[in-house]
């Protein structure tokens, strides 16, 4: 299980966040780090068995976890470091413009989410027209037991107004043409975190999100 020290250090990141206190703490944050890596190598595992396509890119889990320090060179918030773990698992690695798996780990705010955040246009157009040449297997796969066990659907952030240029506003797949990200999330607790079977937990909601990045991925091939 996840260590109740790793939650800790996040939490007095999130209380101070500047480099005096980071470089006070280096300690509990090397412990936390790997705690976190340790981890993302178990779900990697998982995700591989379960995504044949992110066995064949034979990823590095020290590769899927991001950096703690922050851009802030175009940031109103100068603060030096996230105050989060994150973990990416996709076809490809992080450089990759393809549908993937992620963990969010930060105290009071953790997460499970997985598809394709925001994809640039050609991409973004070649999602629409594969949901609009299959819509039947999209819906199938929303209303799946699996999906269904964990996400509520997809997430109505940024959503166009008027359909997409190319699309008529009777289109039956309207409601998710006019998606710009193709997004499903699913909350976690702090309790949830710690438990015993939080691996599980985790490598459960990824299998139940498998058949959307499938499907992403499909359309961007």
């Amino acid at each position: 299980m996840l260590q109740s020290t790793t939650l800790a250090f996040l939490s007095g990141l999130q209380a101070n966040n500047s480099k005096p206190w980071f470089d006070a703490q280096r300690p509990a944050y090397e412990a936390a780090k790997a705690d976190f890596l340790a981890l993302a190598t178990d779900l990697l595992t998982g995700v591989e068995a379960a995504d044949p396509a992110i066995a064949a890119s034979h990823l590095q889990p020290k590769k899927c976890v991001f950096r703690i320090n922050r851009d802030v060179r175009f940031s109103a918030d100068k603060s030096p470091y996230k105050s989060n773990f994150g973990a990416w698992f996709n076809a490809g690695g992080k450089g990759a413009p393809t549908a993937g798996y992620y963990l969010n780990l930060e105290p009071g705010g953790s997460f499970v989410a997985g598809g394709l955040y925001m994809p640039e246009a050609a991409a973004l157009a070649a999602i629409r027209q594969e949901i609009d040449y299959d819509l039947p297997a999209f819906e199938r796969l929303l209303a799946g037991a699996e999906f269904s066990r964990y996400f509520s659907g997809l997430s109505q952030e940024n959503t166009l107004k008027r359909p997409p240029k190319g699309y008529e506003a009777d289109n039956p797949a309207l409601p998710y043409l006019k998606l710009k990200s193709f997004t499903a999330a699913h909350p976690l607790t702090d309790a949830d975190v710690l438990a015993p079977g939080f691996r599980t937990h985790v490598t459960d909601a990824f299998r139940g999100l498998q058949p959307l990045v499938e499907f992403l991925n499909r359309g961007l091939n």
